[in-house]
């Protein structure tokens, strides 16, 4: 097998095995609307702490399950509320802090945006570079923040294909793939590379997945 095709193998075994947005896993059914645009903004913020991306995820579910996957609702939840789901979902290191800012986010967004993110988007023209700008206003949404919600909507946000961020090649060169942006890329298709960048980032937090795919690809 010449080296571009391992490449591909190796890549085609990761989306199969491990290639599901932690959107998806989440349980939000993304689209270019603002219900779904905003429950990532608030995985994505979950999921920027120093905390396992799995109990992030439940964190997540249990928030909107509670109701609260609008900035409306989000805003309109007591604080205590909050707090309560995102214990729920084992979210307790961070749960106060994080309730206040998920309060204070969705205040922001709604008094900003109409609480929706495609305004966001419009303002920001194109400019990756200003829609970071605008994103990091949002309390708790750091520069990882960012990235994850950037590389999770990438596949209804075009215009930001491919995002594959540090976090995503650190997990391709564990895999042995290039450390390139680009040539990642291109080793799937154009509509694959959101759940292609999420296998990655699973590939780069756990060392025993990246071990997986590369036997099971016979890298």
């Amino acid at each position: 097998m010449n080296p571009r095709g391992g490449q591909r193998a190796l890549a085609r075994t990761l989306l199969e095995r491990h290639g599901e947005t932690f959107a998806a896993e989440s349980g939000i059914r993304l689209a270019n609307t603002p219900q779904p645009l905003y429950q990532t903004l608030v995985l994505a913020g979950l999921l920027s702490a120093r905390i396992r991306a799995s109990v992030a995820v439940a964190a997540a579910r249990a928030l909107f399950g509670a109701g609260l996957r609008t900035p409306r609702r989000m805003a309109d939840a007591t604080w205590q509320q909050r707090v309560d789901a995102l214990g729920e979902g084992g979210y307790r290191r961070y749960d106060e802090r994080t309730a206040t800012q998920l309060g204070d986010g969705a205040t922001l967004l709604l008094d900003r945006y109409g609480g929706d993110l495609r305004r966001m988007r419009d303002a920001a023209d194109g400019d990756r570079g200003a829609l970071r700008s605008a994103l990091r206003e949002v309390p708790g949404l750091g520069p990882a923040g960012c990235d994850i919600f950037l590389r999770e909507v990438q596949g209804v946000w075009p215009e930001l294909a491919p995002y594959l961020d540090a976090k995503a090649v650190q997990g391709a060169e564990r895999l042995g793939l290039p450390g390139d942006s680009g040539k990642l890329a291109r080793l799937v298709g154009a509509d694959e590379t959101a759940a292609f960048a999420s296998g990655l980032v699973r590939a780069a937090l756990d060392r025993s997945v990246a071990e997986e795919v590369r036997e099971a690809a016979g890298a």
